[in-house]
């Protein structure tokens, strides 16, 4: 059994400065450990498994919701922003829990959702007991309707979830949810909605919270006229910056409020922007007036292939440099299929939408029923584990998903009745949704959820978990888990400046090489076939080397000079 390991100063990486390169783990609190046995998980089984995630070597964790909720879209409709989920522990607990984190030398960002409340928030609650035209219900985006008698909505807009966008109350307005019904937005032109988030900011950084992860960051900012544009009318808006509902210039002015909140502190907060915009949208987001971080998920949505890596890799530090942020790299999170499951299938031949979050050939494998045949297990395995190998040879910040450390796959074969993603039931089945990776962690080979808890998990896990929970990589050295284990290792004993440089003699067809300073080389073969080693001290590989050859689908990273 790992130990927490005593230290007098935990943290030692420039205060200002440390989340520029960090691995930072997404914890989705309700999947990862539970404490008490009811099928949730909980804060006290997040500080259980504390020593697992010193011993990984992560820089921070990214908590997902675990503000009290229905569970309407899996916590991100959120009851009260300044509380903790009875189901997943107490304030007591979340100060316990940072302090825990803290001393072993791990930092701790929080989901902040600011586009849209719960139904059931006090406000909204108000808002529907209030008259049109009043106070309580100008904090949200009600309008009358269309039609003789205001029977038709606002206007013919679709949630991003599918179905309609707005949904009438009892005296006949309509309210915006660009989300599930239960989600209404919220009115980001009120600055009572402004002042309550920056004191809902300082409540958790007051608690010791290092930062925000900003939910729908693109979103918060509308444009709504008297008449409002149709859903076709919206899509002919093609200039940057002037669609009614996405990544309006005027959000910037929201983070630049926050943003003098977070230099209140020393060091001061920092936050990652969830937002789903043109990458050379991106940097403003990015930038130190702004959020300070944005999230990149080019290489995420990207086809594997050489080329196309290289080429993102390079624009995206171009556009760190240009905000004076840290890039930040990602394959896996809470909102997509698992890239050893997209890897271990065919290639879409269309263009994957950003928009839609489960685009592209994994969901179509989902919508057909997951067919087993249809998905190389191994190579979607061995490309994963050499994309991350690469992910965290590169300069910026690596977020990592639980579970990708244990090489999970998507589990496709969840029944529709155990299902729980909104965009599953308001599709009528049209969409699949993202349950299948959010299935509980295995963290034993045996018992009633492998090791998640004492008595089941809210959804159900497969009996493939079996051979690949924590227990049975534990002690083999060429599992996933400790490939991770000894990548940020590693990680933290090369990393230095903020740059790389391409090396054009390594680099051809399907191999792609880079150099960080200190001669630390990074190559990895996208290919089927095997190519000559490159000369060097091997330090890690993603996969068995042999005969002087890199394999297809295999990373390793050299020593040269």
């Amino acid at each position: 059994m790992t130990t927490l390991t005593e230290t007098t100063d935990p943290l030692l990486i420039p205060a200002a400065d440390w989340w520029r390169q960090a691995a930072v783990y997404q914890i989705y609190p309700r999947s990862f450990a539970d404490a008490n046995g009811d099928g949730i998980g909980d804060l006290r089984g997040i500080m259980s498994r504390i020593p697992y995630l010193q011993t990984l070597g992560i820089d921070a964790v990214w908590l997902s919701p675990f503000y009290p909720s229905a569970l309407a879209d899996g916590g991100y409709d959120v009851d009260d922003y300044r509380d903790v989920d009875p189901r997943i522990g107490t304030l007591d607990e979340f100060d316990e829990m940072v302090a825990a984190l803290h001393a072993a030398g791990i930092r701790l960002i929080v989901d902040l959702v600011p586009n849209h409340s719960s139904d059931r928030h006090e406000w909204f609650q108000e808002a529907l007991a209030s008259p049109a035209g009043s106070p309580a219900r100008e904090r949200y985006i009600f309008r009358d309707g269309r039609g003789e008698n205001g029977e038709l909505p606002p206007a013919d807009w679709e949630s991003i979830f599918g179905g309609p966008a707005w949904t009438r109350v009892a005296d006949g307005q309509w309210y915006l949810h660009l989300f599930a019904t239960e989600q209404p937005d919220l009115n980001w032109d009120n600055e009572e909605v402004r002042a309550d988030f920056r004191t809902t900011l300082r409540f958790w950084a007051d608690r010791g919270v290092d930062g925000f992860r900003v939910d729908v960051a693109h979103g918060l900012a509308k444009d709504l006229p008297e008449q409002l544009p149709s859903s076709a009318e919206m899509k002919a808006m093609t200039e940057p910056g002037q669609h009614p509902l996405w990544d309006r210039d005027e959000v910037h002015d929201i983070y630049a409020d926050w943003r003098r909140v977070f230099d209140e502190y020393d060091p001061p907060k920092i936050a990652v922007a969830e937002a789903w915009v043109e990458s050379t949208r991106r940097p403003r987001y990015a930038s130190a007036e702004g959020l300070g971080q944005a999230f990149n998920f080019d290489l995420l949505e990207a086809e594997y292939d050489a080329a196309a890596f290289r080429t993102i890799i390079a624009d995206n530090l171009a556009m760190s440099a240009e905000s004076g942020s840290s890039t930040t790299w990602v394959f896996s999170n809470h909102d997509v299929v698992r890239h050893a499951t997209r890897y271990g299938l065919p290639q879409p031949e269309h263009e994957v939408d950003a928009t839609q979050i489960m685009a592209g050939a994994s969901k179509e494998w989902l919508v057909r029923g997951a067919p087993e045949a249809e998905l190389d297990r191994d190579l979607g395995l061995r490309r994963a584990r050499a994309a991350t190998l690469l992910e965290l040879a590169l300069p910026g910040s690596a977020y990592l998903y639980q579970g990708e450390e244990l090489g999970l796959h998507e589990v496709g074969d969840i029944p529709a009745g155990a299902r729980q993603d909104p965009s599953f039931f308001r599709s009528a089945g049209a969409e699949i949704g993202r349950d299948g990776c959010r299935v509980p962690l295995p963290w034993t080979s045996e018992g009633p959820s492998f090791g998640f808890g004492a008595n089941g998990a809210h959804l159900p896990q497969p009996a493939w978990f079996a051979d690949v929970s924590v227990e049975a990589q534990e002690e083999d050295p060429t599992s996933t888990l400790n490939l991770y284990r000894e990548a940020l290792r590693l990680r933290h004993e090369l990393q230095t400046e903020e740059t790389l440089a391409w090396d054009e003699e390594l680099t051809h067809g399907d191999v792609l090489a880079f150099t960080r300073p200190g001669g630390w080389v990074c190559v990895m073969n996208f290919g089927d076939a095997a190519g000559p080693l490159p000369e060097g001290e091997v330090l890690l590989a993603s996969g068995p080397l042999a005969d002087g050859k890199l394999p297809g689908a295999t990373t390793v990273w050299l020593r040269r000079g």
